[in-house]
């Protein structure tokens, strides 16, 4: 018999709370994306389907524009790489977290969104609970979220009038959270004051637009070449 605390509902139980700023992002972000999905002549069912099997929310956003202009296979290939290649460096740094997982590894990397990340990459697993199903568990509710957000525009879009120009601030606010309390959680702050340097030194070469992936390839960079130091000052967990 599987010990309680082993078990995938002890583990959703125990990632909820981890999940909730991203519950709060992504529905509030899913309606606005079902409710333009709605408007441009599609019916609940395609922001349903679409949140489940691409679950890229900048890249389901673009599809739609793809889905109204003529038929070009190699062009959308192409625009789907290049918005979201920073899964690549997530994938990346993820490699020693996600070791010896078995199958869940499989949905592990399909469901490793920009806010799963920083919630596998920063989160302690707690004593008892299953490594694996906890990743598991929060890529599940996160995506679970982002389906049920989606859906529920697309149900709602055509009685929904009023304007939800600004909303996406709140994914902002919850990276923000999200740094404050590793920052907290650090005895060093190393790799906080890397990742925040290259970023502005990435946004002010390359521009709002474009800094994202460089920046992906900087950071990797840094922490692999001070990798030994900074494990040695205790900065790096």
């Amino acid at each position: 018999m599987e010990d309680k605390k082993s078990s995938f509902c002890a583990a959703v139980k125990a990632a909820f709370p981890h999940t909730i700023p991203v519950m709060t992002g992504y529905v509030f972000l899913g309606i606005p994306y079902g409710i333009y999905m709605n408007v441009s002549g599609f019916s609940f069912v395609y922001p349903m389907i679409m949140s489940i099997v691409i679950f890229g929310g900048s890249l389901e956003f673009v599809a739609v524009s793809m889905l109204l202009s003529a038929f070009a296979p190699v062009q959308t290939f192409f625009m789907a790489l290049m918005i979201q290649a920073r899964h690549l460096f997530y994938g990346l740094a993820m490699l020693e977290k996600y070791r010896g997982m078995g199958l869940k590894k499989l949905y592990l990397i399909f469901a490793l969104t920009d806010e799963t990340f920083s919630v596998n990459c920063s989160v302690s697993v707690p004593k008892g609970i299953d490594r694996g199903k906890f990743y598991l568990a929060v890529s599940a509710l996160d995506q679970s979220y982002w389906v049920f957000g989606a859906t529920m525009g697309g149900l709602l879009g055509s009685l929904i009038n009023f304007n939800t120009q600004g909303i996406e601030f709140v994914m902002t606010a919850m990276f923000v959270v999200i740094f404050l309390e590793q920052w907290l959680k650090e005895k060093k702050h190393h790799t906080a004051l890397i990742g925040t340097f290259s970023s502005i030194c990435c946004l002010l070469l390359f521009g709002a637009d474009s800094f994202i992936i460089p920046n992906m390839a900087c950071i990797f960079c840094l922490l692999t070449f001070f990798k030994n130091p900074i494990e040695k000052a205790g900065g790096l967990e």
